[in-house]
C-alpha cells in the first residue's frame, strides 16, 4: 500500500506543467498519430490496390510477417548512429522511422486479405451493373474490406502508441521518458508509473478505435455478426455472404 501511495502521489505532483504527464502524453500521441496516418496511408493504398488485382499476395504477407519480426529497438539504434537523423527534431525523425517500419504490416496485410477476400459474386453483380474496375475497388470492395482494415489499424496503434517509449531513447519527451530515467536511477515508483500512464494510454487508444471500427463496419455485416453472438455461435458463410451482398448493393446503388 505504501508503495501504490507513492506512486498515486508521484502522478499527482508531476500531472501539470511544462514537462507534466500531460504535456508528454500529448508528445507520445502527437507521434503515434503521425505515425498512423501515414501508415495508413502507404498501407491500405498499396494492401488494396493489391488485393484488387489479386497480385503480389505471397510478397505481401511474407513481407510483412517479416517486417514485424525486427526489433523496433534495434532499428532505432541503427538509425540514431546516423547524425541527420537522429539530430532531427529532438529525435522524432528517428522514433517515427522505427515506428512506422512497426505500423505498416499489419494494416497492409489486413487491407489486402480483407479486399482480396470479397466474395466473388459480389464483384460480378458490380461489373453487371456497369462499374469500372476502380469503381468496384471504392464503392464495393473497399467498404466491405473496411471493418478488417479498421482492425489492422487498431492492432497498429496500438502497437505503435506502446512501443513509443523508445523514442526516449534517442531523447524524445514522451511518457517513456520516465521509465528510462526511473530505470538509471533505480527509483522503481517512476518506473512503474510512467509504465501504468502507457497502458492506460494504450488501453484507451484500443477503446477508442474498437467503436471505430464498429462504427465503419457495414449495417449488414453488424447484424449477422449480432446474430452470431446471440446464437452463441460464428457467423456462417452465407450469412456474412447474404450480409455483403446487402451491403455491396446499397454502395452500389448510392
Amino acid at each position: 500500500m505504501h508503495f501504490l501511495s507513492q506512486v498515486g502521489h508521484f502522478l499527482v505532483h508531476n500531472w501539470g506543467g511544462a514537462d507534466g504527464i500531460w504535456v508528454r502524453s500529448l508528445n507520445q500521441l502527437e507521434l503515434s498519430a503521425a505515425v498512423v496516418v501515414a501508415a495508413v496511408l502507404v498501407g491500405v493504398g498499396v494492401g488494396a490496390v493489391l488485393g484488387h488485382t489479386g497480385r503480389g499476395g505471397f510478397v505481401v504477407v511474407n513481407a510483412g510477417n517479416a517486417a514485424r519480426a525486427v526489433p523496433s529497438l534495434a532499428l532505432l539504434t541503427l538509425l540514431v548512429i546516423q547524425p541527420s537523423i537522429s539530430l532531427t527534431a529532438n529525435g522524432f525523425l528517428a522514433s517515427f522511422l522505427a515506428l512506422f517500419a512497426l505500423a505498416v504490416p499489419p494494416i497492409l496485410t489486413n487491407a489486402y486479405v480483407g479486399v482480396r477476400e470479397v466474395d466473388p459474386d459480389v464483384r460480378s453483380a458490380a461489373r453487371g451493373m456497369g462499374m469500372t474496375a476502380t469503381q468496384i475497388l471504392w464503392r464495393v470492395e473497399a467498404p466491405l474490406a473496411l471493418p478488417l482494415v479498421m482492425a489492422g489499424v487498431r492492432t497498429a496503434a496500438v502497437e505503435v502508441v506502446a512501443t513509443a517509449t523508445l523514442a526516449a531513447f534517442v531523447s524524445y519527451v514522451d511518457l517513456g521518458t520516465y521509465i528510462f530515467a526511473g530505470l538509471n536511477t533505480q527509483n522503481h515508483v517512476e518506473t512503474f508509473s510512467g509504465a501504468l500512464l502507457v497502458a492506460i494510454l494504450a488501453f484507451l487508444t484500443d477503446t477508442v478505435l474498437a467503436l471505430v471500427q464498429l462504427a465503419v463496419t457495414p449495417a449488414g455485416l453488424r447484424r449477422s455478426g449480432h446474430l452470431a453472438r446471440t446464437r452463441g455461435v460464428g457467423a456462417d458463410a452465407v450469412t456474412v455472404r447474404q450480409a455483403a451482398g446487402a451491403s455491396a448493393t446499397s454502395s452500389a446503388s448510392a
